[in-house]
This record gives C-alpha cells, structure tokens and sequence, in this order.
C-alpha cells in the first residue's frame, strides 16, 4: 500500500501536494503530509509505528485513544490545537496495517506551532512544566488501571537496582573494579533510590496516568506567544508516578550540561531552571496532587537520576547492548555524569525543597 492508499484509508481527502520527512524523533518514521482540495490546503501527520520498539501497537494507540479523548471532551471548542487528533479507519480503527505488515497511524498537524530540543529560556520551560502539569490535571480524574502497561516496570527502580547488583556480582566483562566508586554511590544511597518504589507499592503514592518521556521537544509551542499547546509524542503513555514524569523532566531540563557530560566540574542543577519548571507544573497541577506527592518533589529527582545512573552502568557492565554509544566507555561516562547530578541534588536537597515550598 502506498502512501496516497494509506492517506485514503485514514479519511484524508484531496491532493498529496507535498510529503515531507520529518526528521526529529528516532523510532518511527514520520512524514507530513499537504493535501489540497477545494476549499484549500490542510496538513497531517502520518507515522510508520517501529513495531520493534512497540511490539503491540494496537493496545498502544487504544491507550493513547482513550487519554487524547479524555482530554478533548474537557477542553471542548479549544481542542483543536490543545491535544493531538488522531484519525480513525474506516472501521474504526485508530492505527492500520498494510500488506506488508507495516503499521501506520495518522494525526492532524497543529498548525503554527514548534518544539524546541534544548532550551535555556525559562520562559519555555515554565511553559513546559506548565504542558506537563496540564497534562496530569486534565487526567487527575482518569482511572490509570485501563491502560495498558507499554514497558512493563519502566520506572520500577528497586527492580532497576536489583538488576545492577545482579550483573556487578557476575561481572562476566571484569569491568566492576574500575567503577567502584560508582557502585558505592549506588549502595550508599540505595534507599534514596528506591523511596517511590516502595512508597507506591506501600499505597502512599498514587497510580496516574504518566507520560514517561517529558522532555522539552514533546511540547508543541505557538509559534509567535512561545505558549505551550500540546503534549506530544504519546507512545510511552501508561499507569506510572506524577513524580516519575517530574523528576525526570527536572532531570533533564535543569541540568547545567549535558546528560554525558565528561567533564563533571560542569555538572550541577540550574536554581532557575528548576524553579522555572517548577513553578509552571505546580502552577497548572499543584491542585490535584496529593500533599505526598508535593513533599516528595525533589525526592524524584534524585530517584530519576539515579535510575537513569543505574542504567547507564548496567549497560557498561553488560557490554553496552542497549544505549546507543559513541566511543568505548560512553556509558561510563553517562553514569559518572548522572552521578555527579544526583549528589547535587542530594547536597542541596533542603535548599531545593525551600525553593518548592514558595511555589505551593
């Protein structure tokens, strides 16, 4: 099936005028699609789904289905440019198969709007906390347990640091005794580590519907107000911690350098930046988490980080199968530089949580 077949499938009608590669994003394959009919022009996105990755893509689009409904039915009239549209088949279906096996989805394209893939405007990454913080506020009342688990125990980090420990005991690379250091660090502050785990499991905390990818470049922006629309890139989208989609957005967001920094000295937590995002999430969600939730804030990032930190060693220790690397030992010092980040955060961590106090 081609691409005019696919189009046609998804209800998009007109003249393929234009079929664009959209390059951002390294999983699916992502084109826009310009079609023109009598009354104009209108733009789409359509993407093959890298069922490698997704292995069941059709749980997942019912997942992203249900949360992207949830949202459009409480925005009403300002739906069309404040969360994604997907298409349906003919038959009702959100993604299709073609002959080939290939799985495909469609959207319609927000016009005016950008994303950024690093950013020090705090401006934007108010706004970004403020997309993510919107997007646990309009699902506050969303059941998480309906949908499907993407990456089983993506965020279980006692089982993340189980598995660490496991692979440093075989160490079947002999590589464990040039990161001692590192596996200290990741004893020493085991509990720290694993606090959401166990608050969760304990019902301390509770299951939200997560994004689990809350970067800077999956939030679409006005283009002329720099205003955050919508949250995209939904893929990863499952029961999970608010706290697991925060940590991680403050880890990466407000970090001085960048997540594989070699040199250290660089690496620390940006005051602005973390008050930045902070302010915008708790400005647009601070009503519906729970006072656990709130006092547990700075908690996750360090739980992220060294979770991250986790991943990166183990991937070290295991011969370097699952990130991608650049040179021998990347993931060393991808480990090294979350390590650095933590112990940051760790050292600031009364100081940190003043600065929430003033933003609740």
């Amino acid at each position: 099936m081609n691409i005019e077949g696919i189009c046609k499938s998804f209800g998009i009608c007109g003249e393929i005028v234009a079929c664009d590669v959209i390059k951002s994003g390294n999983i699916n394959n992502t084109l826009k699609i310009t079609v023109r009919d009598g009354s104009g022009e209108d733009c789409y996105i359509v993407q093959q789904i890298n069922t490698h990755v997704f292995r069941e893509p059709v749980r997942m689009m019912r997942n992203i289905s249900l949360v992207t409904t949830h949202i459009s039915e409480k925005l009403g009239e300002k739906s069309d440019r404040m969360v994604l549209e997907f298409l349906k088949t003919k038959s009702g279906d959100s993604c299709l198969f073609d002959d080939e096996g290939r799985c495909w989805r469609s959207y319609r394209f927000i016009d005016d709007s950008v994303t950024y893939d690093l950013c020090d405007d705090l401006e934007v990454l108010e706004q970004t906390g403020a997309a993510f913080g919107n997007f646990q506020m309009m699902l506050g009342d969303f059941d998480a347990g309906a949908l499907f688990e993407t990456i089983p125990d993506f965020h279980d980090t006692e089982k993340r640091m189980n598995t660490l420990f496991a692979h440093a005991e075989e160490d079947s690379l002999a590589r464990l005794a040039e990161v001692s250091e590192e596996m200290k660090f990741f004893c020493e502050n085991l509990d720290r580590a694993v606090k959401l785990t166990r608050m969760q499991k304990e019902g301390r905390l509770p299951l939200r519907v997560t994004h689990n990818d809350t970067k800077c470049n999956n939030v679409l922006f006005d283009t002329h107000t720099k205003k955050a629309l919508a949250v995209i890139d939904l893929d990863t989208v499952m029961p999970g911690l608010a706290l697991h989609d925060y940590g991680d957005a403050v880890r990466f967001a407000a970090n001085t350098a960048l997540e594989d920094e070699p040199d250290v000295s660089k690496i620390a937590l940006s005051d602005s930046k973390f008050r930045a995002f902070t302010k915008g999430f708790l400005t647009a969600c601070g009503g519906v988490l729970t006072d656990a939730e709130k006092e547990n804030l700075v908690d996750s990032i360090i739980v992220m980080t060294m979770e991250l930190a986790a991943r990166f060693l183990d991937d070290y220790l295991t011969g370097d199968k699952y990130f991608k690397t650049d040179y021998p030992g990347h993931n060393l010092v991808r480990t090294r530089a979350q390590i650095t980040l933590a112990r940051d955060v760790i050292l600031r961590y009364n100081e940190l949580n003043e600065i929430v106090k003033t933003l609740l």
